[in-house]
């Protein structure tokens, strides 16, 4: 459904007078800090929305399709993603998931998504399950296979990719492979590698000059034993030996537990083998929660470590890495899951933004861990969703992104229009 600029109009009327308060609030708090500026990264940041996002996830022991109205179609999911972004004004990519989103005519859907202001993120291949009329199965791995002919189609799927990506005005390829071992003995851990690496070469070698490839990596699941890229370490050797143009992409919920994500991203970013992130939250494991849900504080750290280093290096934070959520919807309305995901995602960049630098480098420097402890919390601590608010405001968004889709039905209306029973492709 669309959404009228009266309708946002309306919305933004009713709240503008408490949000004007609240903002002045922060200009005085922070008075000694350029809030313009920041308020202008806040706008110039985008997070693209993966097109499996959109409808009701599950898990291993059942699926509950509780929302209706979810997108049959890649056409009805660029519409949902038009849709979060009219809504939040942060929300300008798509990202496709091969074979769950095989596009049959890319200028069309250039045309569409254009026409929602969206672009084409990263495109996903998919050789962790195995896709009707295959010849070969992934059962055993994909890249990694004892058996030549299945690392050629995996391949040739990647490459496929590749071109699919190139119709769209996409310009980064998103390797995640779930090959590996659940049981000693399995498999040959140097021999799964190599065969990683060779299968990788040749699909980097399919690169076009300004394409990226962002190499996933997970320690556990489907495979509980071993995983063929199970850690940013792996994914970083990988990175490395494949060349300039390969990069390591960072999925918050794809760690052993407590492991230090802030640590891993500002090594990374030291290397210049950052590529991007898949935003998500998790109590257990890869639990692809809402981001900021679980553990709010950690994405402040995360953010408060690429701040620092995208300056360090001179990077521009909204276009040098890719900024993508990747969360399942299990008991939420999708849409709502993901406006959640994406308002505390800019929060937590903007608190990064709002550090002092200069005091905590001094603390740090001096060893005063109570002082820099304090800088940083202090910063966590400060309500900034005025400034996000704000940011949606100056794009012509909603002030409540959340409060105007319930207000205006918009689950409801997509019910409708498309049915109470539908099913997301590729879920």
């Amino acid at each position: 459904m669309n959404i009228e600029q009266n309708q946002l109009e309306k919305h933004n009327d009713s709240l503008i007078s408490s949000h004007q308060r609240k903002l002045n609030f922060l200009k005085e708090e922070w008075s000694h800090v350029d809030l313009e500026s920041i308020i202008q990264k806040l706008v110039d940041f985008q997070i693209a929305i993966p097109s499996w996002a959109l409808g009701t996830g599950g898990t291993r022991f059942g699926r509950f399709a509780i929302t209706g109205g979810e997108p049959r179609t890649i056409e009805e999911k660029i519409e949902d993603v038009g849709l979060l972004h009219a809504l939040n004004g942060a929300s300008g990519a798509i990202s496709l998931h091969i074979p769950w989103d095989i596009p049959q005519n890319a200028e069309a859907l250039k045309s569409l998504a254009s026409g929602y202001g969206l672009t084409f993120d990263a495109m996903n291949s998919n050789t962790f399950q195995d896709q009707a009329g295959s010849a070969h199965s992934y059962k055993f791995g994909s890249l990694q296979n004892v058996n030549k002919a299945v690392r050629k189609q995996a391949i040739e799927h990647n490459i496929e990719v590749i071109k699919q990506g190139v119709a769209l005005g996409s310009n980064a390829l998103t390797v995640w492979l779930a090959d590996g071992s659940c049981f000693p003995g399995q498999l040959n851990f140097r021999k799964a590698f190599e065969n990683t690496l060779e299968s990788l070469q040749e699909i980097y070698s399919a690169l076009p000059e300004d394409w990226k490839m962002f190499v996933e990596y997970k320690a556990f699941e489907p495979n509980f034993y071993s995983t063929t890229v199970g850690d940013w370490g792996q994914s970083l050797l990988y990175a490395n030996k494949l060349g300039k143009k390969a990069y390591t992409l960072v999925d918050l919920g794809h760690h052993l537990p407590n492991a230090n994500i802030e640590q891993i991203v500002s090594l990374l970013l030291m290397e210049g083998k950052l590529g991007g992130f898949h935003f998500n939250d998790s109590k257990y494991g890869d639990d692809d929660l809402t981001a900021g849900s679980i553990k709010p504080y950690q994405l402040f750290l995360i953010f408060n470590e690429l701040v620092e280093g995208m300056d360090a290096k001179g990077m521009n934070h909204a276009k040098d890495l890719g900024w993508m959520i990747d969360a399942s919807h299990n008991v939420k309305d999708p849409l709502e899951d993901l406006l959640q995901s994406v308002e505390a995602i800019m929060i937590a960049y903007a608190q990064a933004l709002l550090v002092d630098r200069k005091a905590l480098n001094a603390a740090q420097d001096n060893n005063d861990v109570a002082a820099a402890q304090e800088i940083l919390q202090n910063t966590f601590r400060s309500d900034l969703r005025a400034l996000v608010a704000e940011a949606r405001l100056r794009t012509g968004a909603a002030l409540s992104p959340i409060s105007l889709y319930r207000d205006l039905d918009c689950r409801k209306n997509l019910v409708n229009t498309r049915g109470l029973n539908t099913i997301a492709t590729g879920l």
